[in-house]
């Protein structure tokens, strides 16, 4: 399928939402999704950051600018995975525990606002993988408009240029607990004692 097909396929969701609330982490997917999301509903769209310990100040700063760039209302919530021992113990589930709070935090907020749709970026190649937080947020009634087309991991990024997005090429944030092996346990100053991730050499 060609990818302005697909474009026009996640158009064609996001009105028939009418109004929606998107789980924006910053990264390149959830950005693609809000981009596409402002494009079609202009303020009946509004993007959420969660920020805890786990995310770090430069890439809370770095999604503010980005949402002001698209355009979107954007708000920053708190949430608290780390007061739950079945994150902080660092299972191979960690992110289940995770996306849990995220979206029991963003559900309730999006009933209270009116948006009958919480929607996160998760893509089509995401599906493949060992990713217990995608049950937890499918169990919470998200959805995942980049997966229910078929965008794949490139496609979101070939989009993101096509639609102008300067992040397009942005590389990957996972969160800073999954620097830590599994069954190390998380704490607060664990994280942060961590800085930004070395980037690949671009030469």
């Amino acid at each position: 399928m060609e990818l302005t097909t697909k474009l026009e396929q996640l158009k064609n969701l996001f009105a028939e939402m009418d109004r929606a609330l998107i789980a924006y982490s910053g990264g390149i997917d959830s950005t693609l999704v809000a981009k596409v999301a402002y494009d079609v509903l202009g303020e009946r769209a509004l993007a959420v950051t969660a920020e805890s310990p786990s995310l770090l100040p430069e890439d809370l700063e770095d999604a503010r600018i980005q949402a002001a760039e698209i355009g979107i209302a954007h708000e920053v919530v708190q949430t608290h995975e780390m007061e739950n021992p079945n994150y902080t113990a660092n299972p191979v589930n960690r992110c289940y525990f995770c996306k849990s709070e995220l979206h029991n935090t963003l559900k309730p907020l999006a009933l209270e606002r009116g948006y009958p749709y919480v929607v996160d970026g998760v893509n089509a190649d995401d599906l493949s993988d060992y990713r217990p937080g995608i049950q937890a947020a499918k169990e919470r009634g998200a959805c995942s408009p980049l997966a229910e087309v078929g965008i794949t991991k490139l496609e979101v990024r070939e989009l993101a240029r096509l639609l102008g997005l300067p992040w397009w090429d942005k590389p990957a944030q996972p969160c800073l607990s999954s620097r830590f092996p599994y069954g190390e346990e998380i704490t607060v100053a664990k994280l942060e004692s961590l800085g930004p991730a070395p980037q690949p050499d671009a030469r």
